[in-house]
């Protein structure tokens, strides 16, 4: 599928995200386009990155072969039934709602709409996503190709089936919170055993950061690379004792899996 404008319905925080890896690379920003109902945010856009904007959503659906829904989850009926209309046959929607099926989308868009789901995080502002992506009854190969190399801009894509969207949720869409409590929990010791607070969070943070890329760049499994830091009679096995005897991989599986139980009673399952 040859894309000459893409669309976004919202102009928040993921939307941003979207338009900084995208103008970034190939795409020209003058073929964006963003529906967004507040003029303050539409020309922080505009300014930004020179795409064009406009408060109606039925323009840039009707201008746009590829459109993504970046509106609150609650808003969902009251934006996407109005544009069922506007919603041509050679139209793909990518919708990066929190817990809104592809098949609800199809029905407030009724007819045969192809729609791509996608579960991006918070990282995605700094290029470094991690994006699910799940395709709808009527959405082809190539759609989710398309849309796997749009969320590429912003960090690494995986395609899961829609069933698990709700564990990834609970996992990568909920779980930078997890990370930022672990790293603010880790200065916290460093700063109790006589660290300054700066520098204690600057070591916390480059910390996980590095760790992530061994994971990431070796493809090792991380039990393998914590063995090697963990010296017979030593300070980490020392450390690593403490998280077990605080469960603190217990607590993080349970943190995930209550994650995913809130994203099925917020999608309605």
């Amino acid at each position: 599928m040859h894309v000459d404008q893409i669309g976004f319905i919202g102009g928040g925080n993921m939307a941003e995200a979207l338009l900084k890896g995208i103008t970034a690379g190939a795409f020209p920003a003058e073929n964006i386009w963003v529906a967004e109902p507040r003029a303050e945010q539409r020309r922080a856009l505009h300014e930004r990155f020179g795409v064009r904007v406009s408060e109606d959503n039925a323009e840039v659906v009707r201008r746009c072969e590829l459109l993504v829904l970046a509106v609150k989850p609650q808003l969902v009926n009251e934006v996407v039934a109005p544009l069922a209309t506007e919603f041509e046959a050679g139209k793909v929607l990518i919708s990066i709602l929190a817990g809104v099926t592809t098949s609800a989308l199809e029905a407030a868009l009724g007819g045969t709409p192809r729609v791509v789901r996608a579960m991006p995080n918070t990282p995605a502002l700094v290029g470094a996503a991690a994006t699910a992506l799940c395709a709808g009854r009527h959405a082809t190969s190539e759609d989710l190709r398309l849309s796997a190399r749009l969320f590429e801009s912003l960090g690494i894509v995986r395609t899961v089936a829609e069933k698990d969207m709700d564990a990834v949720t609970g996992l990568s869409g909920s779980g930078p919170a997890y990370v930022y409590t672990f790293i603010e929990a880790l200065a916290d010791g460093g700063v109790q055993q006589g660290l300054t607070r700066e520098v204690a969070l600057a070591l916390a943070a480059q910390t996980v950061l590095g760790a992530a890329r061994l994971v990431l760049d070796t493809g090792e499994h991380p039990a393998l690379l914590r063995d090697r830091v963990c010296s017979p009679g030593g300070t980490t096995i020392a450390g690593v004792a403490a998280l077990e005897e605080g469960r603190l991989r217990a607590t993080l599986m349970e943190a995930v899996a209550k994650a995913t139980r809130r994203s099925k009673e917020l999608g309605g399952g």
